[in-house]
């Protein structure tokens, strides 16, 4: 499903994760799928609120949860740069589909990283 949202559309996800050679591109492309993914529910579900939003944001952080492995199998990790781009990365998410009143800390609440 194409994303229909414009800002998005045109958002470079992880951005300063691609820049640096610490963080395998290969690994980043998948976060980037996770977050792409997530614009797509929430195209096709229309969260009504807050905590719906949520409720989508938990389950993308969780398949980041299950990436952690990959960034340290390929001798990296989701430290604190990764951390607050992915962070940030959802809260534009958030921003971008009505919600910039969510809570950046909520939007990942279920983070292991």
């Amino acid at each position: 499903m194409p994303i229909t949202n414009q800002k998005v559309a045109e958002h470079a996800f992880l951005q300063p994760l691609y820049a640096d050679d610490y963080f395998p591109d290969r690994v980043v492309d998948k976060g980037r799928e996770i977050l792409l993914r997530l614009c797509e529910r929430i195209e096709a579900e229309q969260p009504a609120d807050l905590q719906a939003l949520y409720v989508l944001t938990e389950t993308a952080t969780e398949h980041f949860n299950l990436l952690e492995a990959e960034f340290e199998a390929a001798g990296s990790e989701i430290e604190t740069v990764a951390r607050e781009e992915i962070g940030e990365d959802f809260w534009f998410v958030a921003s971008a589909y009505g919600f910039s009143d969510a809570d950046p800390e909520k939007l990942i609440a279920a983070r292991e990283w």
